[in-house]
């Protein structure tokens, strides 16, 4: 992960006029959210998070880090526009980062209603809300390689056509079309990160990266449960989520509002994943995983690939943990 030799103009600016720069992450009780309220505040951001209903919400993930005491929460439905346009502003954010929404592929042929209203509303009224506000705001919007769809082997990049095969991925293409209108036809500096995949131990166990963490350990440490998982033949560009919350706050800092894809460049499929989790515990996958139709997804993405040059030219930015790596850190965290 490079770092940029110069600040930006935008953080020149707010530096020279000694004004502490405030961020709204929505979503920020999840995996990214939680990631990237801990960097905004090692930069002295004043930072603020929101959930459906804070006062109800443990957030677990900011405790785990350590920061919960320092993110002021409150509760914003992404899908209620007044609530959306009061949290705006109480919080006058400098920067707003939306990552709520939700989050699972699989989840969203189960949810499809619910997936598409969380993501496409949720990204309409931020952007609508922050059009309204009387101040700048940047946008920052996280999407998602699910959009591309099957590339056949190509690597996507910013220009590739969008080619959605889940309600997930139909909700994030039509957020990223709208933060492109927004952006075009009124001027705001709106930006989507074009996120593939990318994991830490803040995961939930619904994704089937900490899925196979939890069972190695489970496995290793005596328990006789296989691991189930559907087709192991897909491929990913698995990377490591500290280092991707870096590349959301970079893509604000730049001059003009643009989209980057973000990821490692590096594919893998999930059967090497799958190997090399085990092999941390010096076990053989092939004796403690079993195969169900029933885990197998009703239409799914057979490989992903990824050209981050954009990111690696425009922002500096280039990932530094590959699968193995991402692998390595997910299991040597504490559970």
């Amino acid at each position: 992960m490079r770092r940029r030799n110069a600040v930006s103009v935008w953080e020149a600016a707010i530096i020279s006029s000694n004004k502490i720069r405030t961020a709204l992450i929505c979503g920020v009780g999840g995996q990214d959210g939680a990631l990237l309220a801990k960097f905004l505040l090692a930069k002295s951001y004043e930072v603020w998070g929101t959930s459906r209903d804070a006062g109800g919400a443990s957030f677990g993930n900011l405790i785990r880090l350590g920061v919960e005491g320092q993110v002021r929460t409150l509760s914003m439905d992404p899908e209620e526009f007044r609530s959306v346009f009061m949290a705006l502003r109480r919080a006058q954010p400098d920067e707003v980062y939306f990552l709520a929404g939700q989050t699972s592929v699989g989840l969203s042929y189960e949810q499809p209603a619910e997936t598409i209203q969380s993501i496409s509303l949720g990204a309409l009224n931020i952007l609508e809300a922050c059009r309204l506000l009387d101040r700048p705001v940047r946008i920052f919007h996280a999407g998602s390689s699910e959009c591309f769809g099957n590339t056949e082997g190509a690597a996507a990049n910013e220009t590739t056509p969008f080619q959605p095969r889940s309600p997930y991925a139909v909700a994030k293409a039509a957020a990223i079309w709208l933060v492109d209108n927004y952006r075009e036809s009124y001027g705001m500096f709106a930006c989507s990160g074009i996120l593939f995949n990318h994991e830490s131990a803040l995961r939930p166990t619904r994704f089937v990266t900490q899925k196979i963490i939890h069972a190695v350990k489970r496995i290793a440490g005596g328990d006789k449960e296989p691991l189930r998982l559907g087709n192991l033949d897909i491929s990913r560009d698995w990377g490591w989520a500290p280092e991707y919350v870096e590349a959301m706050w970079l893509i604000l800092q730049q001059p003009e509002p643009e989209n980057f894809v973000v990821a490692t460049g590096e594919t893998n499929s999930l059967e090497d994943f799958v190997d090399i989790a085990f092999q941390q515990a010096g076990l053989n996958w092939h004796d403690h995983v079993e195969l169900s139709e029933a885990l197998v997804r009703p239409s799914d993405i057979r490989a992903g690939f990824a050209n981050p040059a954009k990111a690696r030219e425009k922002l500096n930015w280039t990932a530094t943990k590959k699968m193995r790596e991402v692998i390595s850190a997910m299991y040597g965290a504490d559970s």
